[in-house]
């Protein structure tokens, strides 16, 4: 496998950015409003949108997928005092001239979400939603507050009242379209406002006044889409069994990242061949040739977890799997970002039974990750042994060094552990290590598995006092979620009891990378 193969830009069905509005995605803005609003009035006009970006730029957030406008908000700072809970959605907006806007005002006013139908299966209604929740904590504001269509009431208004209704929904003894999203994403119902809409037929012109509290009010250098100073990861201590299908451990992973997700996580952990069980529908009597034949589940598992990342709002590091390229076989892991980008890691050092079993080769690049979260290393499972690969990733901005892994024994797995940490305290960063549990009889050389998955600081006052954030169960199947806080990192490297990434002797010595030509 070349260099070029490793560096190469990859294609990717999607490229998500949040953002703020501008007055050239008014057409865009404007096609997708017209689809979603057709029964209530459609888009605003040109001049209305351009008078909303005048009030209130900052506010004004959509998601493009390649250049392209699929999703929108639009929200307004007003004075909630001066409306109270009996005002219409007229009042607020003030036809389209957007008077209420108040920079000194209290609370965030939602006007409109739309989503391009085609983009629905992606939850980028709660991208900006939390984008939303986001902004009003750094603009210090009490809450949002907005009012809600309820068009499933359609269906029910011959027999149910409004109140009943909305009962039933928050419930989840009916679900609508609109206020089931809305209470899923920690808004409550403060009351019920008639003729909010008197055009909106579907609702009966019934609408929620729904809102949101802020709790925190934190102060953050950016409103939207800032790189987080806390970052929560989940990491996965897989069970081996077996599959019947593909779609079978698909199923699988999507519970682990659904689980994951709604705990608001930031990035999901999977172990290294995390996929094996696949291993044993290829029917290969060889192991050699059972690897080589998983290997062609790869690229489709790649995809469908890549989906997995957009549809969840999650980063997913993919363990590893084995790849086949060019009569070569490596062991890769994936990252795949919630943006819909991906890139890869190779593991560089094979172990002896890697290259004596299946005839596996180690890559020759070591890469630094940016992320939403910050610049992160994967080094895959006999990686983490060799300091060097640590250090040199540490110089690279590095905070976070993520190891999934696979071992057999548990002085197998002591070696991992115990390397994980000391790269934890030598590079001053957070590491996280997760491996697989269980046992599968029909796959020749990893028919047993030994974990206890864990996140490892560096040791001094400001964190746990034996370095241990999380640790899991050894050889039980279950998630471990940890809050990493960044600033701490910063006040190690530059106060902290002892500074081994300042204090080295770069006078007597120093690592460097040594290029190589492929085979």
């Amino acid at each position: 496998m070349s260099d070029k193969n490793e560096e190469s830009t990859e294609h990717t069905e999607h490229k998500l950015l949040l953002r703020q509005l501008e007055l050239k995605d008014y057409k865009e803005v404007k096609e997708i409003m017209e689809t979603v609003y057709r029964n209530i009035d459609g888009a605003w006009t040109r001049k209305e949108f351009s008078n909303l970006l005048k009030k209130f730029p900052e506010g004004q957030i959509c998601i493009e997928d390649k250049g392209r406008v699929v999703a929108g908000a639009l929200s307004l700072i007003v004075d909630y005092a001066q409306y109270g809970d009996k005002h219409t959605y007229e009042q607020i907006v003030d036809r389209g001239t957007f008077k209420s806007h108040d920079p000194e005002g209290d609370t965030l006013y939602g006007i409109d979400v739309f989503v391009d139908p085609e983009y629905r299966n992606l939850r980028l209604g709660r991208r900006l939603y939390d984008a939303r929740k986001e902004m009003c904590e750094n603009l210090n504001l009490r809450g949002i507050i907005a009012g809600g269509r309820i068009p499933g009431y359609k269906d029910y208004a011959n027999k149910l009242t409004p109140a009943k209704y909305i009962e039933m929904v928050r419930n989840k003894e009916l679900s609508d379209p609109v206020l089931s999203f809305q209470l899923s994403n920690e808004f409550h119902v403060r009351k019920i406002m008639k003729n909010y809409l008197p055009d909106d037929t579907d609702s009966r012109a019934y609408a929620t006044l729904l809102e949101w509290v802020n709790v925190y009010f934190e102060e953050k250098e950016k409103l939207i889409g800032g790189t987080k100073s806390i970052v929560r990861i989940g990491i996965v201590q897989w069970q081996m069994r077996s599959v019947k299908s593909l779609d079978d451990m698909m199923q699988q992973i999507e519970f682990f990242v659904d689980t994951v997700s709604s705990y608001k996580s930031d990035i999901v952990v999977f172990p290294e061949f995390f996929n094996a069980p696949l291993m044993a529908l290829t029917k290969e009597d060889s192991p050699s040739e059972a690897i080589r034949s998983m290997a062609e589940y790869t690229d489709e598992i790649r995809e469908r977890m890549i989906h997995l990342a957009l549809s969840y709002n999650i980063n997913i590091i993919a363990g590893s799997m084995p790849e086949y390229y060019d009569n070569k076989l490596y062991n890769v892991s994936y990252l795949c970002r919630r943006d819909g980008t991906y890139d890869k890691q190779y593991k560089l050092h094979v172990t002896p039974d890697e290259s004596h079993y299946w005839g596996m080769r180690g890559g020759h690049k070591l890469k630094i990750f940016d992320t939403d979260i910050g610049k992160i290393g994967i080094l895959i499972c006999y990686d983490v042994e060799f300091p060097e690969l640590a250090r040199m990733l540490s110089d690279m901005d590095m905070k976070i060094l993520f190891v999934p892994f696979w071992t057999d024994t548990k002085n197998a797995y002591l070696r991992v552990r115990l390397c994980s940490q000391a790269r934890a305290i030598e590079n001053e960063c957070y590491v996280a290590i997760t491996g697989s549990v269980g046992n599968l009889p029909k796959v020749e050389n990893m028919d047993i598995q030994y974990s206890q998955s864990a996140v490892f600081s560096p040791s001094d006052f400001a964190f746990p006092h034996d370095a241990v954030i999380a640790e899991a169960t050894p050889n039980t199947e279950m998630t471990l979620i940890a809050d990493l806080d960044l600033n701490l990192l910063k006040d190690l490297n530059t106060a902290g009891s002892v500074r081994n990434l300042k204090d080295r002797r770069k006078d007597l010595y120093n690592l460097s990378w040594v290029t190589r030509k492929e085979d």
